[in-house]
């Protein structure tokens, strides 16, 4: 029992009446004077040169206000900060953006696209890492990667790791980790596992596509950006960056999202905010369901061999694995899965190693964390295999080697706080567990999984304001995902 009147006590949300009857507004929602819509042409070819574009008769549809490509924007060297401005003389994912359509009407963008004809070069491509990774490989970018993967610091997930190869390869980065005596770690064990696991890319489906409105101002150059992103700071600073503008310049207005789960930090912004700045109109841009899925950034896919060395009485003796990361046409830093999966536990003898791996598909990005439910999805599934043919509680098999305060992490020191023990004796007492030999007789399901991610590693802010009237007013840098309002008025 809470000894507070409100905190620990489970709360209504301040804003759930406006949700549940349809009085929220969201970004779609947002209406002003002059506003103009766009749509994309996208490429229908994974890898292909650009042979030409014709957009004349899509510049005479009723409506249609200007047709662009990357000729008629500045030529920005390509990164993941950028990836999503228009193709300039080959493409290298299926739904890549070609050519944007801005028309004072969303029928008349949507007539113009069709109406953009392109001509393409199909070139060769590979469909698998392992492919990827092999000396004859397509390169994805043959005068070498971008190497820039901000998003992952931005999720506060970047542990480092590059590639060291003399030539240009489709390989985005890794990193190895390793300590202790491998031979003699799985010589110790009286049980040893191997398996290999493979994940597919997954995305984030989340209800509202990806969407953003933007407002220019002709006079200081900047723009006032409405987005529904979870990162509006990030997105400032980039659109100032490509409008050649102060920070101070750039307004950015995040939107409630309807749903993100890692996946909305910084997309369209810049080559909506270019475009409407080159026309001093609003534009409005907001995905189809079908473009969402094709040209944004899903989890990335993943294959994982782990092996596990575990004693009788349930003492780890070692961890290896191999883990590769799909990320797609962008470099992108997966390598804090493995950070995670050598140091939840205590592995007296380790060997990680990880390699982000690029392909012809769009750029990966997180799915509630970047990598790691991936990673952990091995690393569990072989600890419930051990508990198994050990005979042993699952929990009891974890609990047992979990790390603690104290105890070394990957993250370059020892754990300065670790609550997984706490929560596994939590669980461990929990009556589901307790009684789940009854439930699993009733043909329901009980199991138990780690996942674990580090908290409270970078800088925040907040300030409060306390009126005549008694009221607080709270200043936070936190979007509205999970029910921030009503967590803060708690608190």
């Amino acid at each position: 029992m809470s000894e507070f009147k409100y905190v620990g006590h489970s709360r209504p949300l301040t804003d759930g009446g406006a949700k549940v009857t349809g009085e929220q507004k969201f970004l779609g929602d947002l209406q002003m004077e002059g506003l103009l819509h766009a749509r994309l042409v996208t490429s229908p070819y994974a890898h292909a040169n650009i042979v030409s574009i014709d957009k004349a008769l899509a510049e005479q549809v009723d409506g249609v206000v200007a047709v662009f490509t990357a000729d008629d924007l500045p030529r920005v060297s390509p990164s993941a900060r950028n990836k999503l401005m228009l193709a300039r003389g080959r493409v290298i994912f299926a739904g890549q953006p070609v050519a944007m359509v801005v028309a004072s009407n969303a029928a008349a963008a949507e007539d113009g696209v069709d109406l953009v004809f392109v001509e393409y070069d199909p070139q060769p491509l590979f469909t698998s890492m392992r492919d990827a990774l092999k000396a004859d490989a397509p390169l994805v970018w043959a005068n070498g990667s971008p190497g820039e993967t901000d998003e992952a610091a931005a999720h506060g997930a970047d542990v480092g790791g590059s590639s060291d190869a003399a030539e240009p390869s489709n390989k985005g980065g890794e990193n190895h980790f390793e300590h202790g005596d491998m031979a003699a770690g799985f010589a110790e064990a009286d049980l040893i596992i191997e398996r290999e696991f493979t994940t597919s890319i997954v995305h984030q489906s989340y209800l509202e596509p990806q969407s953003v409105v933007v407002r220019p101002d002709s006079f200081t150059g900047g723009a006032t950006v409405w987005t529904s992103t979870q990162a509006p700071f990030y997105v400032r600073q980039e659109v100032a960056n490509i409008l050649g503008c102060e920070e101070t310049e750039v307004r950015v207005i995040p939107t409630l999202p309807g749903g993100a789960f890692g996946a909305k930090f910084l997309l369209y912004e810049l080559l909506v905010a270019v475009v409407a700045q080159k026309l001093n109109r609003p534009v409005r841009f907001v995905l189809t369901r079908s473009e969402d899925m094709l040209a944004t950034n899903p989890a990335p896919a993943s294959e994982m061999r782990v092996k596990l060395g575990v004693k009788n009485d349930g003492t780890f003796t070692a961890l290896e694995a191999d883990i590769l990361f799909d990320t797609g046409c962008y470099p992108a830093s997966h390598g804090i899965s493995a950070v995670l999966m050598g140091s939840t536990y205590r592995w007296p003898n380790l060997n990680l190693h990880y390699t982000d791996v690029m392909s012809f598909k769009l750029s990966s990005a997180a799915y509630r964390a970047p990598g790691t439910p991936q990673g952990y999805f091995a690393l569990e599934s072989v600890i419930d295999e051990a508990a198994r043919a050990l005979a042993m509680d699952p929990i009891a098999l974890r609990l047992q080697n979990a790390s603690r305060p104290g105890d070394p992490s990957l993250f370059g020191g020892p754990w300065p706080n670790m609550g997984l023990a706490q929560v596994l004796e939590k669980a461990a007492a929990h009556p589901i567990w307790q009684n789940r030999a009854t439930l699993q007789a009733q043909g329901k399901g009980v199991g138990v999984a780690v996942g674990g991610w580090p908290g409270g590693i970078e800088p925040t802010a907040a300030s409060a304001q306390l009126h005549r009237d008694g009221t607080l007013h709270v200043h936070i840098g936190s979007v509205d995902l999970t029910g921030t309002p009503t967590t803060f008025a708690i608190l």
